[in-house]
């Protein structure tokens, strides 16, 4: 297929009635490891900060981001640069940015967990405390892009959460911060910031260094070396999930506009090259439609190079029997970001298991979850959507368990430990509850009472 420049657009396809599908897919979608050199590199850079602190930090931040520090002091963003932007960016970009943080504010307000408690038939209280985290890091892409929404959808979960302090790391590109980037930290609360990126700024929010505080946790997407090296600190501090590319996966009907569906796979493939754009449809027409939608489209994009790279590189179509195999073709992928753009979109969802996020209808576009419609756009990839999550209040809360017993139910919990510790061979263990059932046993009940 030609794109209008002369370049062929050559995007895989697969015929899931075919009888070598299964391989064919399992081969295009084999998780692809971070390179040897990237982990290498990484692990270098976050060794170098965790032992020398500041001074590495300035230097990887020099040669790295090509921005120029002479003091560590150099690498904090005065809160009064969010405050400046945010007066100076025009009306309509803070209006659009407050809307959107209304928005998703309101959503992951649904989503707080709070403590509770309850007193089973033996009169043990059980339950558990929820807290928030005490400090958190915000990784914010700055490559080739600036992400205003990055800043929204990682921050207004941890502010809602009720998280003590909110740190944020962003590159300064060669020196500079987009003003939406620094507006938008204005909007969602971010306490401090530093003009630092890549695998030294995920390794000074790990370790600390006299400038920048150490965090319980790490969330935000990053490059190839930034997922490397939130990999290498976990265990140190939390961390969100391992982004990888960003990815979506449509299904489609014959009711569904190809010039449509052709700008979302583009919307997708323009993150970068190895963004992943897959088409399902068990219309050979609507496949061939939306083929030739793109060779129309591809050329009006700005960035139709890294589209063009995307989509030859991961871009994929999928013929399906029906809409039902189709699902069942997207529950195999797990994918990042689901489109079910058919007429009915409910009769398929509750067949859908596996992906981060679920838009129902032709109108109900993947870009619109990427910036304003409420839930997170921080969700799992490469497959993981078979376990994790979008990212939530519930990532920046912490539970305790709760176990308080008096005389009685001490006691009665106290023989079935003791029970079950003799029985695993911890005579240690089963001596500390025998101790309690003895105890209870020598106190007259009528001085005991309930706690």
């Amino acid at each position: 297929m030609k794109d209008g420049t002369g370049d062929d657009i050559r995007i895989r396809h697969l015929d899931a009635r075919a009888p070598d599908f299964d391989a064919g897919l399992r081969r295009l979608l084999a998780a692809a490891r971070p390179a040897a050199e990237v982990v290498a590199t990484a692990r270098a850079i976050v060794e170098d900060v965790r032992r020398r602190g500041d001074a590495a930090l300035m230097e990887h931040t020099r040669r790295l981001d090509r921005h120029a520090v002479a003091a560590p002091a150099d690498l904090e963003i005065p809160p009064r640069r969010f405050r400046a932007a945010l007066e100076e960016i025009p009306s309509e970009s803070r209006a659009a940015l407050e809307q959107a943080a209304e928005r998703i504010r309101a959503h992951h307000r649904r989503q707080r967990l709070e403590s509770w408690r309850y007193r089973d038939e033996q009169g043990v209280v059980l339950g558990e405390k929820v807290a928030p985290l005490e400090r958190v890091g915000v990784y914010v892409p700055g490559g080739r892009a600036a992400y205003p929404s990055s800043v929204l959808m990682n921050v207004l979960p941890a502010r809602v959460a009720e998280v003590g302090q909110v740190v944020m790391v962003v590159p300064a590109r060669e020196g500079g911060h987009d003003p939406l980037v620094l507006a938008a930290a204005a909007i969602a609360g971010v306490d401090r910031g530093f003009a630092v990126g890549g695998a030294q700024a995920v390794a000074a929010l790990a370790y600390g260094t006299a400038t920048v505080p150490r965090v319980d946790k790490i969330v935000g997407p990053g490059n190839a070396y930034v997922a490397a090296a939130k990999q290498l600190v976990y265990g140190e501090v939390g961390i969100d999930l391992l982004a990888g590319p960003s990815e979506v996966l449509v299904i489609c009907d014959g009711d569904a506009d190809p010039e449509w569906v052709a700008m979302d796979l583009c919307a997708q493939a323009e993150h970068d090259e190895d963004a992943r754009a897959i088409l399902i449809s068990p219309e050979e027409s609507q496949l061939q439609s939306v083929r030739q939608a793109l060779q129309r489209r591809l050329p009006e994009l700005e960035r139709a190079d890294i589209i063009r790279v995307a989509l030859q590189r991961h871009g994929l179509t999928i013929q399906a029997r029906d809409l039902r195999e189709a699902v069942a073709v997207a529950n195999r992928i797990a994918p990042e970001h689901l489109q079910l753009a058919v007429a009915d979109p409910e009769s398929l969802l509750e067949d859908v298991r596996n992906a981060g996020a679920i838009f129902l209808g032709h109108y109900s576009a993947e870009v619109l979850g990427d910036y304003c419609a409420g839930p997170n756009h921080v969700l799992p990839t490469g497959g993981s959507a078979r376990f994790a999550s979008p990212l939530g209040v519930y990532d920046f809360q912490k539970r305790s368990s709760l176990i308080r017993c008096d005389r009685a139910s001490g006691a009665f919990l106290g023989g079935l430990a003791a029970l079950l510790a003799h029985g695993e061979g911890l005579t240690a263990h089963a001596r500390a509850a025998e101790l309690r059932v003895a105890g209870a046993r020598r106190e007259r009940p009528e001085t005991s009472g309930r706690d």
